[in-house]
């Protein structure tokens, strides 16, 4: 007799590979940062871009914010104690290859971060100074920077601010304002190196020039020198997210075991491509397409936005 009852799917049967074929674990990254409910910046962003870089990332979340593409609303910075707990419970579990830090939000949270670095001294750590959104919300303020000038920055593998950032972060020695007494951008590297940086990337995207140039600082026996100069064809448009794509791209590369100045030279080129290829999906800024790669013909990235003049 014919049994035309619906019969339940026969599941496929995956076989298990043996240990010694298993495919090599994905280089993971720790990032420290703030919700972005666009998918544009903070952990988003973050997130986006290690996968896209060939890497893992365990997102450690400092804050939430409300906001849209053309600004925030509101920020809320998560309690210290449950960032420590995040990070803490993840560096016991997985093998962290490197840190990448946003937005902190507050000292406390500053000085937890800044312990637990403390703890992995090998690992590279990357920071990028998030001190404002791009329309100019307020981040950071005078203490919580700080903070960060004396229990993070001695700890930073590399910097990654923007010129605005550099300035910013360099006047606090003298309790300068940035915009009344602007210092040069060397200067400016030169003075956060002595707090303990070992390279500084700043980036000219706010800076008045045709090109936009961004160059890295690190240290010759007791004097800062320009290591590579990098200049990239201005896009027009304002972006968000581009400085997390920037640092998070570096991290992803020097997890991955490339070297320093090579990491910093590719991130340049990834992150060029990401804002050559944005898309605006609402009213404000336009947000870096990071798996540009995956809708375009498999031809590699492309150089035309760049000239170097590495050293």
């Amino acid at each position: 007799m014919r049994d035309d009852r619906p019969r339940r799917p026969v599941p496929r049967t995956v076989p298990f590979l043996p240990i010694d074929r298993m495919p090599a674990p994905l280089p993971i990254v720790m990032t420290f940062s703030a919700c972005d409910p666009t998918g544009g910046a903070g952990l988003q962003a973050d997130l986006l871009t290690t996968t896209s870089m060939g890497c893992h990332a365990a997102t450690i979340v400092t804050g939430f914010t409300v906001q849209d593409t053309a600004g925030v609303e509101e920020f809320v910075p998560v309690d210290a104690d449950h960032v420590d707990d995040q990070a803490r419970t993840i560096l016991e579990d997985m093998p962290i290859a490197a840190f990448k830090i946003g937005v902190l939000g507050d000292v406390e949270t500053v000085a937890t971060i800044a312990e637990i670095v403390s703890d992995y001294p090998d690992l590279p750590v990357i920071l990028d100074p998030v001190l404002a959104s791009g329309r100019g919300d307020v981040f950071a303020d005078d203490e919580t920077l700080l903070a960060m000038r004396e229990l993070l920055l001695p700890q930073v593998t590399l910097l990654t601010p923007n010129s605005y950032e550099a300035r910013r972060l360099a006047s606090l020695e003298d309790g300068d304002d940035a915009d009344k007494s602007p210092m040069t951008l060397e200067a400016a590297a030169a003075r956060l190196i002595g707090w303990g940086v070992e390279f500084v990337l700043i980036t000219g995207t706010h800076e008045n020039t045709v090109e936009v140039v961004n160059t890295l600082y690190g240290e010759e026996g007791d004097r800062t020198v320009l290591i590579r100069s990098d200049a990239w064809k201005r896009l027009p448009g304002s972006f968000h997210g581009s400085g997390c794509t920037l640092a998070s791209a570096i991290a992803s590369l020097l997890a991955s075991g490339v070297d320093l100045e090579d990491a910093v030279r590719e991130a340049q080129e990834y992150t060029w491509q990401t804002l050559n290829a944005a898309f605006r999906p609402g009213m404000g800024q336009f947000i870096p397409d990071r798996f540009f790669w995956a809708r375009r013909p498999s031809q590699g990235l492309r150089l035309q936005g760049s000239t170097s003049d590495g050293r």
